[in-house]
């Protein structure tokens, strides 16, 4: 048996969240839809699902379809079973995660960000599954004053803090 490495880049456009976790159910693209939905009905999204047996499709929902498409192509490129890919738009993640975290077949969540995203799978012979991302860039160092009053002030500009 032989374990390959690989790092699959993530489309994430301008203005665009992603969320990817891994499942254990078909039924996922159903729930997650609904949660999503009944979080944040404004939202734009699309989801996409990788099924891990049976027909092994990518199942997709979503009431964006460039959203859709471009979660779907995601998904595709990662081909992981039990994955699952959510690109969010005039929503964030933090709007969301704990609804999705609480939604009985999600496993897990392995990223939630607007950053860039290269997410490393492992693959073997019987398929291929998420090791871990890389979301965003390397540190460039400590916030000072002036850093901490931006974070303070851009936390109120979206309303999260008063």
């Amino acid at each position: 048996m032989e374990l390959k490495f690989k790092i699959v880049k993530m489309e994430v456009p301008g203005e665009t969240n992603i969320i990817i976790g891994q499942s254990h159910f078909i039924k996922t693209v159903e729930d997650l839809y609904e949660i999503i939905v009944t979080s944040v009905p404004t939202v734009k999204f699309g989801l996409a699902f990788c099924e891990a047996s049976g027909p092994c499709l990518v199942r997709a929902e979503g009431n964006d379809k460039e959203m859709k498409k471009i979660a779907i192509r995601n998904a595709t490129a990662l081909n992981a079973g039990h994955t699952f890919v959510i690109l969010l738009k005039e929503a964030f993640p933090i709007n969301i995660l704990n609804q999705i975290k609480n939604c009985p077949e999600v496993c897990s969540i392995f990223c939630a960000t607007a950053n860039p995203v290269e997410v490393i799978i492992g693959e073997t012979n019987q398929g291929r599954g998420i090791m871990g991302v890389i979301d965003g860039f390397r540190l460039k160092g400590v916030e000072k004053e002036e850093d901490i009053k931006k974070r303070k002030e851009f936390l109120r500009k979206i309303e999260y803090k008063r």
